[in-house]
């Protein structure tokens, strides 16, 4: 299938590794132009460099998306290099485990502005543009704990990521009529080298084939491409008609119905 991506430049944060490389290597593998953003140069330039010895057009850009002044150079960095961003994948992210009452004003400040304010203001800077060109895709990249309770220690995370969901979703009615797409996707348990997961199965295998077991019915934890394929079709001309959705990606193990 013919995602109708190629010569559509995408931004993807959170990029030199996990879900967000992944997501740019969909992107790229669907003839898109990707620019990969991440905190630090090496890794970041590390994974463009390995989308371009596959063909693709990639650059990547070392950018804290927290900091007002690297998000306008990114965004300058991106379009002086392929163009007017078309499709955004907001994917950094991060949390502070702690109960609330163990949680400080500080932790809260570091989640919610890595988890939901520089998307915020990112995503404004972007979708003004597509609605002037009355085309565009805004995926952000959640979790099943923003759909349903993650659990005692998670109170940030669970705000943080329930916040995405709810944007998007309002956000997309705003621009439904201007061309301009928004969806979520919420994850499950994905093991990637570097990862949470990864580091708790090579601890504990286990522990982990008995977590497996007990919550994810598919049997095995996600991969990262199972992420990044899910969020190049939302990004695409093949999901056209899907707007305010999110997507859950977890082989069956979220409890929501909805």
């Amino acid at each position: 299938m013919d995602l109708e991506l190629k010569d559509r430049t995408a931004l993807v944060t959170g990029a030199s590794r996990g879900l967000g490389r992944a997501c740019a290597a969909s992107l790229a593998a669907e003839g898109a132009r990707v620019v990969l953003c991440a905190r630090t140069e090496e890794p970041v330039e590390a994974a463009a460099a390995e989308l371009r010895a596959q063909g693709a057009e990639a650059i990547g850009v070392a950018a804290d998306v927290t900091s007002e002044a690297d998000r306008q150079r990114l965004l300058a960095r991106a379009e002086e290099a392929f163009g007017p961003v078309d499709v955004l994948v907001n994917n950094v992210g991060g949390n502070r485990r702690g109960t609330f009452l163990e949680t400080s004003d500080d932790d809260w400040d570091a989640v919610l502005d890595l988890n939901l304010r520089c998307h915020v203001a990112l995503t404004r800077s972007v979708v003004a543009g597509m609605c002037e060109r009355q085309r565009g895709a805004v995926v952000f990249v959640a979790s099943i704990f923003g759909r349903e309770a993650g659990g005692p220690g998670l109170s940030i995370y669970n705000a943080t990521k329930s916040a995405l969901i709810s944007m998007a979703h309002i956000l997309a009615l705003e621009v439904a009529g201007q061309g301009v797409r928004v969806n979520s996707v919420a994850p499950g348990s994905i093991r990637h080298p570097g990862g949470s997961w990864d580091r708790r199965c090579l601890e504990d295998p286990e522990g982990m084939a008995e977590f497996v077991a007990a919550n994810i019915p598919g049997g095995r934890f996600g991969r990262a491409d199972e992420v990044g394929d899910v969020v190049a079709f939302l990004a695409s001309e093949r999901a056209s008609w899907v707007t305010g959705a999110c997507l859950t990606v977890d082989g069956g193990q979220s409890r929501s119905l909805i």
